[in-house]
């Protein structure tokens, strides 16, 4: 119980002791005693008023292998979540398809991740393509241009070459295996697939099944990109305005 109130911003675990032993905390209605543990889904009060749950902000940078699904399903035995064990409830920015690798971002705030994946937006993601011919400069170029799949036509984007048979793609829509399709129509088989930005975030430094936490400053370049508030919490400037307007 102090170890709750505590995380949550209360007091400090010696003063919650203080606070328990007189009687001030209590849990779903009871006065608790020191040691009582806060489980999930009970209502811990401090002096009278509900002690609400402080949420830590999470942003990972993920290197997925190849084979891991970007899904909760638990029937799906090499699902991200139990493949990752993060120890708070996490969901992916997006999907990478199971044979794809790279960077993968994880959050807990649902609305940076919605600003990210909103494909009117024109976030970009770079990737790292090996296909299984030598590639021209006719093949990079119908690659910028655009290519019909899906009953549309990709946007425009940035190619360059990066070997005989590979090169880099900077994208700034996410259509369904949008980069395998767009090589099969140009008659190009993808052979290995690696994402290696998002935005301001990039995959340097970690092998495949490793995570890091998305550094501060990389966290204020990306919500400036964004256009999110200095709370950092996923709220928009039009967040802010619509409370101001409800007060």
């Amino acid at each position: 119980m102090n170890k709750y109130l505590s995380e949550c911003g209360v007091c400090s675990r010696r003063a919650a002791d203080r606070a328990i032993e007189a009687g001030k905390v209590t849990v779903d209605g009871r006065v608790a005693k020191v040691g009582d543990r806060a489980l999930p889904g009970q209502t811990v009060c401090f002096e009278g008023k509900e002690v609400k749950e402080r949420r830590r902000d999470i942003l990972l940078a993920f290197y997925k292998p190849r084979g891991i699904v970007c899904t909760e399903e638990k029937r799906e035995k090499n699902n991200i979540v139990d493949y990752l064990k993060y120890p708070s409830r996490v969901f992916t920015v997006g999907r990478l398809d199971k044979e794809s690798e790279g960077l993968l971002l994880l959050t807990n705030l649902g609305e940076t991740a919605d600003v990210i994946m909103r494909g009117r937006n024109g976030h970009e993601k770079e990737y790292l393509v090996t296909v299984d011919k030598k590639i021209s400069e006719e093949f990079l170029k119908a690659m910028a241009c655009g290519v019909p799949i899906l009953d549309t036509v990709t946007r425009p984007c940035r190619v360059e070459k990066a070997g005989a048979r590979s090169f880099r793609i900077v994208l700034t829509q996410g259509l369904n295996r949008q980069i395998r399709r767009m090589c099969e129509y140009l008659g190009f088989q993808v052979v290995k697939l690696k994402r290696v930005r998002v935005m301001n975030i990039r995959l340097d430094g970690l092998k495949p099944g490793e995570y890091r936490e998305v550094t501060q400053k990389e966290k204020m370049q990306l919500y400036k990109l964004l256009d999110i508030g200095g709370d950092y919490g996923g709220r928009t400037g039009t967040d802010e305005r619509a409370d101001r307007k409800a007060e």
